[in-house]
């Protein structure tokens, strides 16, 4: 680790089960990387657990794009599916719905 900071753009997706996320809470959690010293990787999957071991979710996806460092981007994608759980993520819902009529 060189030390100096990262920036990233984490995308979330996530099927709720019983409990949704609170955003406010959700900023505040991503901001205690402020200081944090770990690799990509690392911080992506642990973003992941801690989010399903809180709230349980149906089905849960991060994406974190990482800007530039040495002329390299990283995206991380960690996913989790609840057991048994058999529905699709929220994109491709959204790509084979109807469309809205208003």
């Amino acid at each position: 680790m060189t030390g100096q900071p990262d920036f990233a753009e984490l995308r979330l997706d996530y099927v709720a089960n019983l409990q949704c996320l609170e955003l406010k809470s959700l900023k505040q959690y991503v901001w205690s990387y402020r200081n944090e010293g770990a690799f990509h990787e690392a911080v992506t999957n642990r973003i992941l657990d801690d989010l399903v071991t809180a709230i349980l979710p149906r089905y849960a996806r991060i994406t974190a794009r990482f800007f530039v460092r040495g002329g390299i981007f990283t995206t991380v994608i960690a996913e989790h599916r609840k057991r048994g759980w058999k529905g699709r993520p929220p994109e491709l819902e959204a790509a084979i719905a109807p469309p809205s009529i208003y």
